[in-house]
């Protein structure tokens, strides 16, 4: 038996780097996975990557930052799968880069709306649907930059910040209902986006911010998450985790 076997899974932002190594792990490990994306072209590939392995899945175009694209995606899942067991809300973007004082109004509600309000949307529609369940796991991406902070990246590093009280909030109030909710926080990770949009001395600066000497390739933070979604993790809610080759250690 997998030990995800008869689980029924949403990955928000799952057509591409970590979204897309979780919703391919957690197939391979027995969930029932819907894909969502704003990308309706790489998120079907997904499901159909998923399927073309003997796994079960189905896409749902959806945009985080809107409540009712988090409704639909719940009820979708319950409609095709007849339950939902795990979410991990893992959609965002990084947004501008400028100092407070010259940081762009409209980058800035962007990234508030996708990075933590779309997560306070997901949980918004997900914890009821796992209330009728008796139990669940709501994984939160947040970062870490959930903890510390990072010169001209204010917006993210708010968003991130909140989605880890969030994340503890709603571990309070859901672990006698079964329902554990945590926060991953991964360091710099090995992304289409990342390799893209940074030149070599960019990317080698990044590395050589984690002690560990590279980024974090996405099947790693893949992995924590499949943990946490499991029964295996079953005293694990409310918590933080970095994922980060020693980022906060310094």
């Amino acid at each position: 038996m997998k030990i995800l076997d008869n689980k029924v899974a949403i990955i928000t932002g799952a057509g591409s780097g970590i979204g897309k190594a979780t919703a391919t792990l957690f197939a391979e490990n027995g969930a029932k996975v819907v894909v969502t994306d704003v990308n309706e072209e790489h998120g079907k590939q997904v499901v159909e990557d998923i399927k073309t392995k003997g796994g079960e899945a189905i896409f749902v175009k959806a945009d985080t930052s809107k409540p009712e694209d988090s409704e639909r995606t719940v009820n979708e899942a319950v409609k095709t799968f007849g339950k939902l067991d795990i979410a991990v809300n893992n959609a965002g973007i990084s947004g501008a880069q400028a100092p407070i004082g010259d940081y762009p109004i409209d980058s800035w509600d962007k990234v508030i709306a996708v990075n933590l309000n779309g997560v306070f949307y997901g949980m918004r529609y997900q914890l009821p649907a796992m209330e009728k369940n008796g139990k669940g796991s709501i994984i939160n991406v947040a970062s870490i930059l959930g903890a510390v902070g990072f010169a001209h990246s204010a917006a993210y590093v708010a968003a991130k910040h909140g989605v880890v009280g969030l994340t503890q909030n709603a571990g309070i109030e859901y672990a006698a209902k079964g329902i554990r909710v945590n926060a991953v926080g991964p360091g710099f990770i090995k992304t289409p986006l990342v390799e893209s949009s940074l030149s070599k001395e960019e990317y080698d600066g990044l590395a050589s911010l984690h002690p560990i000497g590279r980024l974090g390739e996405p099947e790693e933070v893949a992995e924590l998450f499949v943990w946490l979604a499991s029964d295996k993790a079953s005293f694990a809610t409310g918590a933080y985790y970095p994922v980060d080759g020693g980022y906060l250690a310094k």
